[in-house]
């Protein structure tokens, strides 16, 4: 067993532990600023002495006592071969202390091991791609594969959250005090949503509202809440344009497009708030009714529900006609404006050639009939009052 001498009594002492083999020695230190080390000497060390370089010595942090120092030496530093890069140097005292601090010129120093910066850029890299994955292949396909096992009443709960929220939104007021009530329009929109889906319907109850705003606009909420507002069917050129529309809105509405998008853009809490039927998440909400607003869905589904649409009024005998001039009327707003319209489908497939397709559905029509009377278009246009 190794013996401990006893340190001099007029020199500065220190407690060395080599960190390995559990060895604890009260050694000597001399600070020697000519050669630029720390001197350790005890009969038990190798040569009787270890060399530490004043540079490499670092301080460790949150020491317990004021009047007391634990040095370690930087891994860099360790080229002597006497060197444990695992010791460390229990100095006390606070003149040894003072003295040390002011021969060490990096005692406080804290650091970077070789390597770091590359392992930091290597776990932000990782970071990110987990980001991308969990946002551009993750979600959407859970959002996919949830969309469809969602019970409609939960649904419907949530796009009614939405709804609530679409007036403030848009910086009208209300909802409520937005919605037109017009019992008769009310009524001829009711009869025209009966054409549309006939008499076996969808799997949703298809809820409409209008909203007394001149924006030329509508809006598919999840569970089947359909939105139109006064300046849609004021720009219409007739009954059977705003049916044309509301079809597209309906296909939105059945192929559960908006509720796809509603789950893509809440991320994981809004698919945890569909699983639980949970919708008081505010931030939820908002998201989701911004979206809504934006009409943001894909070019595939935009263009999946204009070709549901034109389907669902040839079943209906409702000529594509209209729905082709209500595509007109945007062109022309836009040609007189130069430049894209912040509103219906402004963001959606280009608008003359959805006009197109339209004209070619309506020419390879049979027999067609007026999706309402006139007296029923002429309450839907007052249903606002």
């Amino acid at each position: 067993m190794r013996s401990i001498s006893a340190a001099r009594s007029d020199v500065p002492t220190g407690r060395f532990y080599d960190g390995e083999g559990g060895l604890r020695l009260d050694v000597e230190v001399e600070v020697d600023r000519a050669a630029g080390t720390l001197i350790l000497r005890h009969a038990d060390l190798p040569d009787g002495a270890q060399y530490w370089p004043l540079g490499a010595m670092r301080a460790l942090k949150d020491q317990a006592r004021a009047d007391q120092m634990v040095l370690t030496l930087a891994d860099m530093e360790a080229v002597d071969a006497g060197l444990i890069t695992t010791a460390r140097l229990s100095i006390t005292g606070r003149d040894a202390i003072r003295t040390i601090r002011g021969a060490a010129p990096n005692i406080d120093k804290r650091d970077v091991k070789a390597g770091t910066f590359r392992k930091i850029g290597i776990y932000a890299a990782s970071a990110v791609g987990a980001v991308a994955l969990m946002v551009f292949v993750i979600l959407p396909g859970l959002a996919d594969q949830l969309a469809p096992l969602i019970p409609i009443e939960r649904e419907v709960r949530w796009g009614k959250a939405v709804v609530s929220q679409m007036g403030r939104f848009l910086g009208e007021g209300s909802s409520e005090e937005l919605t037109c009530e017009g019992a008769e329009g009310l009524a001829a929109l009711t009869r025209m949503e009966e054409r549309l889906t006939g008499p076996e319907g969808l799997g949703y109850n298809i809820d409409i509202t209008v909203f007394d705003i001149d924006m030329v606009n509508a809006f598919a909420a999840p569970g089947g809440q359909i939105v139109l507002t006064r300046g849609l069917i004021s720009a219409a050129p007739g009954a059977d344009a705003v049916a044309g529309v509301l079809a597209h809105e309906i296909a939105h509405v059945d192929n559960r497009d908006v509720t796809r998008n509603a789950l893509r853009i809440a991320g994981s809490a809004g698919l945890l708030s569909m699983a639980l039927g949970d919708f008081a998440g505010g931030a939820i909400v908002v998201g989701v009714t911004q979206m809504v607003i934006d009409n943001s869905y894909t070019r595939e589904a935009e263009f999946a529900a204009d070709a549901y649409a034109l389907d669902m009024l040839g079943a209906a005998d409702v000529s594509g006609e209209g729905f082709a001039a209500f595509f007109d009327v945007l062109s022309k707003r836009e040609g007189r404006l130069g430049v894209k319209l912040p509103e219906y489908l402004s963001t959606h497939p280009d608008t003359p050639g959805r006009a197109q397709r339209a004209r070619d559905y309506a020419a390879e029509q049979g027999a067609t009939r007026p999706v309402l009377t006139e007296a029923d278009w002429a309450a839907l246009q007052k249903v606002c009052g």
